[in-house]
């Protein structure tokens, strides 16, 4: 497949999987009670609203991982404000891997359709991408180095006598991240498991 078609076919699942990631942090948070989402246009589907260049740049280049821009949440609007920031960030992991789930079942019952109306190729490499994308989202999102989603889980989890570890990490954390996505040794570790956490989807759904 060349790059042109590559891309016709990537683009679309990147803005969908992105924006599915951010309007859940934002609904989460709207459903705890902050009405900062809200206020701030992130709650919607409209990719514009979430499109973070360099994160959404590293999803393109690495085809696994990938951020967007992060939403804005006020945590005293939550009746305990530690464990609604875990759910507001476990939020967008979750909504990745049910849009997984999602795909893979629509492949399951609707492959035999949709080889008989485009290229067989196509069509399982488009869903192919499509779940390796999501899986790919979670799974990196649920690292705990800020700002991901996992270091919100973390500080959820451990006491709050710990939270100056979280803090310290927030000032270079992003280029931790920057460093190890492009150096490729995110794609050495984090690989390996997102196939076998697809392969384990795939056997699942009978695919």
């Amino acid at each position: 497949m060349n790059k042109i078609a590559e891309l016709a076919l990537l683009i679309p699942i990147l803005l969908l999987s992105l924006s599915m990631h951010e309007f859940a942090h934002g609904k989460m948070a709207d459903l705890l009670g902050d009405p900062t989402p809200k206020m701030t246009g992130r709650l919607t589907l409209n990719p514009m609203a979430h499109l973070s260049l360099m994160g959404t740049l590293v999803l393109l280049i690495t085809r696994r991982f990938g951020w967007a821009k992060p939403v804005q949440v006020n945590p005293r609007y939550f009746k305990d404000q530690r464990k609604g920031m875990m759910l507001v960030g476990l939020a967008g992991p979750l909504a990745n891997i049910l849009l997984a789930i999602v795909f893979a079942l629509i492949f399951k019952f609707a492959a035999g359709y949709l080889f008989q109306i485009a290229n067989p190729y196509i069509i399982r490499y488009l869903f192919l991408i499509a779940i390796s994308i999501n899986l790919g989202l979670a799974i990196f999102n649920l690292i705990p180095v800020p700002p991901l989603d996992g270091s919100k889980i973390l500080e959820g989890i451990l006491p709050a006598s710990m939270d100056h570890i979280i803090r310290n990490l927030e000032a270079y954390g992003p280029f931790f991240l920057l460093f190890f996505a492009f150096s490729g040794f995110l794609g050495s570790i984090l690989g390996p498991i997102i196939m076998i956490v697809r392969n384990l989807l795939f056997n699942i759904v009978g695919i």
